[in-house]
């Protein structure tokens, strides 16, 4: 990587013995960036030890770029002024995305200095923004078994919402069996794929096909991932994708006979992690169950991904524990259950009385 060191940037407060510094990925040196990879890194190591290391490829964008109408904002703590200028790791940085109705933060505190109260100086910041903005409640995703899990029970959020999260590893995939898969969906259905999205004329299934299943299952999540249910919002969620550099995969299910849309399932390749990929929405339209849909759709999904991602090791997904046919089709391919994924939520005027903020 190149970039000089640069000036101190951004506002700096004091949260205790704890320097809590703005900072904003889209002016940062190339360094600064490195910085927060070297930081990802080290907490994957000890928190989630068996996921693949981040890399820099196009980590500014991952870390800037946000939905139209959603706003971002970042700080860093560092052990020395200008550590992060330099390429060394910071203690900690932490984020919010201000979406919808809801603050959605994310803590990052380096191994060697948990339990300083640096999460805390970093909540404190969120807060005071969330308060700002007018918000009323925070919302985070958790590794389950991780310490994060104390601290933000300690801090008074309160768990949600849980669902399981999966991996599959490529080099354990019955390649035979999942043709027969792939090929066991009912007559009246054409099954394609499409990098990068879907094509204009499917824009309105689509999105319809997302609308229709969110009505059907009342998961009770958080919403911190909002899927998109309406046409111009799918396309600048497509956009968005693009431009944090996750190369985006669909396959979908098409009725024949009325041109519908009746199942989808979306895979997104990271440039920042492209040995795994990431599942995200995966639906069958209540109607066209029963018919093979679902296994048909994520079983061409591999077929697709293991020609189009050679260097593709593995898929993650997630899954509520209600969702129990998802699920099951996920087993039928080989995904293994890793760990508990957890989201909290926690009440912002109660967290500011806990912080000591007026």
């Amino acid at each position: 990587m190149t970039g000089g060191t640069l000036p101190f940037r951004g506002r700096s407060v004091q949260a205790g013995q704890v320097k809590v510094r703005e900072w904003d990925p889209r002016t940062a040196a190339a360094t600064e960036i490195t910085s927060l990879v070297a930081l990802l890194n080290e907490v994957s190591a000890v928190d989630l030890p068996d996921d693949p290391l981040w890399q820099d490829g196009r980590m500014r964008d991952y870390l800037a770029v946000t939905m139209p109408g959603e706003r971002k904002m970042m700080w860093l703590v560092e052990e020395n002024e200008g550590d992060a200028a330099r390429g060394v790791a910071p203690l900690g940085a932490g984020s919010i995305i201000l979406l919808g109705d809801i603050g959605v933060v994310e803590i990052l505190v380096h191994p060697k200095a948990r339990r300083q109260n640096i999460g805390r100086a970093l909540l404190t910041e969120q807060v005071r923004v969330a308060m700002r903005k007018g918000f009323t409640t925070l919302g985070v995703e958790v590794a389950g078994a991780t310490t994060a899990v104390d601290f933000y029970q300690a801090h008074g959020f309160t768990l949600a919402f849980t669902e399981i999260r999966s991996v599959l590893r490529l080099d354990t995939v019955d390649w035979f069996s999942l043709g027969d898969l792939a090929a066991g969906v009912g007559a009246g259905y054409q099954i394609e794929f499409y990098a990068d999205g879907p094509p204009e004329h499917l824009i309105e299934p689509y999105a319809a096909a997302k609308a229709e299943v969110r009505d059907d299952y009342d998961l009770g999540d958080l919403d911190l991932r909002p899927s998109s249910y309406e046409p111009e919002r799918l396309l600048a969620s497509l956009r968005t994708l693009a431009a944090r550099g996750l190369q985006l995969y669909i396959v979908v299910a098409v009725q024949e006979k009325t041109g519908d849309v009746a199942g989808l399932t979306e895979v997104v390749v990271p440039a920042q992690r492209p040995g795994r990929a990431d599942q995200y929405d995966t639906v069958v339209v209540p109607r066209h169950r029963g018919y093979g849909v679902g296994r048909a759709i994520k079983a061409r999904m591999l077929f697709e991904l293991r020609s189009a991602e050679p260097n593709l090791t593995e898929v993650q997904t997630w899954n509520a524990a209600v969702n129990e046919p998802l699920i099951k089709v996920n087993q039928e391919l080989g995904f293994v259950a890793d760990r508990q994924w957890l989201e909290y939520e926690g009440d912002v005027m109660e967290l500011a009385a806990m912080l000591g903020i007026s």
